[in-house]
């Protein structure tokens, strides 16, 4: 699992940076949710992304918050609605962030500041409430011991959402 994991962080921080802009083809905003597609490896790949309209802990200094959900339907297996979130700051060594869509909870594994599902079918899961739902709350705790929550409106997901499946050509 961490060998699979480290093989595509250098794919998941490539979404965490914005594409250039010659790359990048925008497939439209809508209510604070991102959504574009950009060729890797001569491949579609289209991501929605948001910053977080909250965020609390007690920090000095924290990098970019972010929530990405992509599709990369060309990789075997498969990866479609791949949910990952950009804590700002690295996690603590083996823990755990918690997702709250709407009252209904997930946990995500964290590695380095990123925290992902460990199996598509919970990415699934979570699409299908983000779709749904007006609010996600994720939680983590920094390397420093930090705790941090950060608040997310899911007004326009859905729209957003759309746009990348239209674009790649995902029912």
């Amino acid at each position: 699992m961490k060998t699979t994991i480290r093989l595509t962080m250098p794919l998941l921080l490539a979404l965490a940076a914005p594409p250039l802009a010659a790359q990048e083809k925008p497939l439209g905003e809508f209510k604070g949710w991102q959504a574009y597609s950009f060729a890797e490896s001569g491949k579609k790949v289209c991501v929605v992304w948001a910053k977080p309209k909250n965020s609390t802990g007690k920090y000095k200094r924290r990098g970019a918050v972010r929530v990405f959900v992509a599709h990369r339907s060309w990789i075997r297996p498969k990866r479609v609605n791949e949910i990952s979130f950009e804590a700002g700051y690295t996690f603590k060594k083996d823990s755990e962030a918690r997702v709250t869509i709407d009252g209904k909870k997930y946990k995500l594994f964290t590695d380095g500041d990123t925290a992902w599902n460990r199996v598509a079918k919970d990415d699934a899961h979570m699409v299908r409430a983000m779709r749904v739902g007006k609010i996600l709350v994720i939680e983590g705790v920094s390397s420093r011991g930090t705790k941090t929550s950060d608040t997310y409106s899911l007004f326009g997901f859905t729209a957003a959402h759309n746009a990348i499946n239209k674009a790649c050509k995902i029912k």
